[in-house]
């Protein structure tokens, strides 16, 4: 694949503090990105919130900034450093989260800043839950009983119909956090609670429990 020519200079965002044992394929593979890019020339400008990984070592990128990773930081490093192009999907839920909301905001449109990796109607497809389902139901690829709710009413009502236990998926999550299986109706009203408070859209997925179940 050719290097696109409207391309120069390429922020990275990494995946912030992680668990010993859990996510270094962040930084490993954001630090072969960071490698890859300026090997083909281009300037990089990587966002890390986290300074104890290779990621983050300075001869990685042009420009390092051990900083928080939330809009308003990643914003102020995107006016000063005026990257053409934002790489987020190397950094796991929190780049493609921040993506999102940048995007949304207008922002990159406003500062002439090009999503890279994937679009947002991509990262859209594979996060919000709504539209996963759809797209495939729309391939004809089988689903699990399931639906979107955004208060834990309409989850209780759901979960009705369907019989426990369920599965609490929340939409835009690093790593399902807020999600779980409710074997009675006090664990679902809790997961559901907290599903919703923590994703992004205060959105989550109700989902027949099928646990134990065998692919052939």
């Amino acid at each position: 694949m050719p290097l696109r020519k409207d391309i120069h200079k390429v922020m990275v965002l990494g995946s912030g503090p992680i668990v010993i044992g859990q996510a270094a394929e962040f930084d490993y593979a954001g630090t072969q990105a960071c490698r890859a890019l300026r090997e083909e020339g281009l300037e990089v400008v990587l966002v890390n919130s986290n300074p104890a990984t290779i990621m983050t070592d300075k001869a990685m990128a042009d420009k390092v900034y051990i900083e928080p990773l939330t809009v308003e930081a990643v914003q102020e490093i995107i006016k000063k450093e005026r990257p053409d192009s934002l790489l987020p999907n190397l950094g796991g839920q929190t780049g493609l989260n921040l993506a999102m909301e940048l995007c949304e905001s207008g922002f990159l449109d406003k500062m002439g800043v090009k999503l890279l990796g994937a679009n947002p109607e991509t990262i859209a497809k594979a996060e919000d839950r709504q539209m996963f389902k759809d797209t495939m139901e729309k391939i004809g690829e089988p689903c699990i009983a399931s639906k979107v709710v955004h208060s834990v009413e309409d989850a209780v009502e759901f979960t009705r119909e369907i019989g426990l236990p369920v599965i609490i998926r929340p939409a835009y999550t690093l790593g399902g956090t807020g999600g779980g299986i409710a074997y009675t109706w006090d664990q679902l009203r809790e997961i559901a609670a907290t599903g919703i408070m923590y994703s992004r859209v205060d959105e989550i997925l109700v989902e027949k429990c099928i646990a134990g179940w065998k692919e052939i």
